[in-house]
């Protein structure tokens, strides 16, 4: 029995299916495991039951089927201290098979360390999920008081350039439901409001570029170019970012356009035209 038989196995009741209308029998179950999979993570990365439950709304029950499918093949385990459940090994080994296999993680590596080397600065490839994006690879900064960021982070889009510059190149609709949470303040300069964040992305789309200063961490600057596939469709977006100390001036200038042309080279890489 594969891991998500095992899932929808635990969950389902004979006669009466969790999954509304039955025409996939389990696939409410399924839909509700991945649900509590995603409640996990950097700032939250262990929970209680009654916790979980009243987070995620499902009664306590079947939040205890979910966890004990999950922890049954590895997705889920349980603190010996706490009692609590964390994340599981099998996570991370289809984390890393995840990671080998994408393309544009491939194509992109070598970019990265490029683009790392030539400003001294962290660079990131980056990719947009509902309201936020996250972080595929990353190159550290060759200097000792670098700012970087973990692979598998995920980041408020509003408050990134990366964010921004994704959530420029959106349709309407998909811009809605992006921005339909409440914009948290993270740092000084953090745009909160929906009206100005959307005056700003008409420009950052024409421009091709997008600068933020001050918006995830005081004092913090990052620099994002898009990313386009073969189709002409903006995939993913190719950042670095330092200390406003360092990234200011010419120094500023030529991150810009290093990261532009680095980004230029993953799209061809690609098959953009």
């Amino acid at each position: 029995m594969s891991p998500i038989e095992s899932v929808t196995t635990a969950l389902e009741v004979p006669g009466n299916v969790e999954g509304g209308n039955g025409a996939y029998p389990g696939a409410q179950s399924v839909s509700r495991a991945l649900m509590l999979l995603k409640c996990f993570s950097d700032a939250q990365p262990e929970w209680n039951l009654g916790d979980l439950a009243q987070y995620t709304g499902l009664n306590k029950a079947t939040v205890h089927r979910l966890l004990a499918a999950l922890e049954s093949e590895g997705f889920i385990v349980r603190s010996a201290r706490t009692g609590g459940y964390r994340l599981g090994p099998t996570l991370i080994v289809l984390g890393g098979c995840a990671m080998r296999s994408n393309d544009l993680r491939t194509v992109s590596r070598r970019m990265l360390e490029a683009l790392a080397q030539q400003t001294g600065e962290s660079t990131t490839l980056e990719v947009l999920a509902g309201s936020e994006v996250v972080i595929l690879d990353e190159v550290s900064s060759r200097h000792l008081l670098g700012m970087s960021q973990d692979v598998g982070a995920r980041l408020p889009a509003h408050a990134t350039a990366t964010g921004k510059l994704l959530l420029a190149h959106l349709e309407p609709e998909a811009l809605a439901l992006a921005l339909a949470a409440p914009l948290q303040r993270l740092a000084p300069r953090t745009v909160v409001s929906r009206v100005a964040l959307r005056e700003q992305l008409g420009p950052l789309r024409a421009a091709g570029v997008a600068i933020t200063e001050d918006e995830l961490e005081a004092g913090f600057v990052a620099v994002a170019a898009p990313v386009v596939d073969h189709a002409g469709d903006v995939v993913a977006a190719v950042s670095i970012g330092g200390p406003g100390s360092r990234l200011v001036g010419e120094a500023l200038t030529h991150a810009v356009a290093c990261t532009q042309a680095a980004a230029a080279r993953i799209s061809r890489e690609l098959g953009a035209r």
